[in-house]
């Protein structure tokens, strides 16, 4: 496994990143990881992302995790999501360019979720793994009509986000 810390260019200035690769990598997907909300703590370090990465690293697939702006080395002020959006499609963008070939996996955690959802289709995902969206702190009825393979992770004595209304909103 190599961890190869770098920036990557955003729209807001540069992302601090980490690329995550084993030593048996696959070519035909990359996996990028998006942290939870800045303002509460989140960044790439966090628990919840380091398991995402490590359950991508498994199935040898390379990871990029991220601090979105203003998180840790990343230029910028947090942006309520808009540019949060925006950063995540900047490291999607590098993913495509260094893995070309590769389908495009998309993760988030809480804010992270949020994020993905908003961004997945312009950010050409083939696939999409969300764990407990952020439902009950966000208007989210306008992220509809999800079309490609995607794992929602909920769990059920979550005290943040309400594990019904994550069910009601997903079914719904």
């Amino acid at each position: 496994m190599s961890n190869t810390p770098l920036f990557i260019d955003g729209p807001a200035g540069k992302l601090e990143a980490e690329l995550l690769r084993p030593a048996t990598a696959r070519d035909d997907g990359v996996a990028v990881v998006c942290h939870p909300h800045p303002q509460h703590g989140g960044t790439m370090q966090n628990k919840v992302v380091h398991m995402l990465c490590k359950a991508f690293n498994d199935l040898n697939l390379p990871t990029l995790r991220f601090n979105f702006r203003g998180v840790g080395a990343s230029a910028g002020e947090f942006d309520n999501g808009v540019g949060e959006t925006d950063d995540m499609l900047a490291v999607c963008s590098h993913a495509r360019t260094q893995f070309p070939d590769a389908r495009l996996w998309l993760a988030g955690f809480s804010f992270g979720a949020r994020v993905v959802l908003q961004g997945w289709e312009e950010a050409g995902a083939d696939y999409l793994v969300t764990v407990a969206p952020p439902v009950s702190l966000y208007d989210m009825s306008d992220i509809t009509g999800i079309t490609i393979p995607w794992l929602l992770i909920q769990g059920g004595k979550d005290e943040i986000v309400d594990p019904e209304a994550v069910r009601d909103w997903s079914s719904g």
